[in-house]
């Protein structure tokens, strides 16, 4: 039980695996909702609209937290992000088209709707992108 190193750490968050965006209301209350995102071993980057909620509270307190945790048939693991994100005007689309081949199965006429959709709306997207002051992890 402990820690992981880095590359297990990396080796875990290859998978494709929802992550929970713990950001702060404005009386201080965290509220967290479920995100996908990628790490390239120096950031984690998501999505988001632009009017979003999300969006908002960032807006106002750049403090966030992601957890990332093992799937129900996996010994206990999680990896935790911590710090500031910085919110950008493009490149929220493109990651949400990357993604979409991580987390959706394509052929699925409902998911590829939903992606043209988002491409309708492109230049709504916001890049969410945190470097993280802390990472934490636990490995059972």
């Amino acid at each position: 039980m402990g820690t992981m190193s880095d590359k297990e750490r990396d080796s875990f968050l290859e998978k494709p695996r929802y992550g929970i965006l713990n950001t702060l209301r404005r009386d201080g209350t965290p509220i967290g909702i479920p995100v996908w995102f990628e790490w390239n071993g120096e950031a984690v980057r998501m999505f988001a609209f632009g009017e979003s909620p999300k969006i908002k509270r960032l807006e106002v307190d750049a403090r966030a937290s992601l957890l990332v945790v093992n799937g129900l048939d996996e010994h206990e693991t999680w990896v935790a992000f911590d710090g500031p994100i910085k919110i950008r005007g493009s490149g929220g689309f493109d990651l949400a088209e990357k993604l979409s081949t991580r987390y959706w199965d394509l052929s699925d006429p409902k998911r590829k709707g939903t992606l043209e959709s988002w491409r309708e709306v492109a230049a709504m997207f916001r890049l969410l992108e945190m470097k993280p002051t802390k990472i934490r992890t636990y490995r059972d």
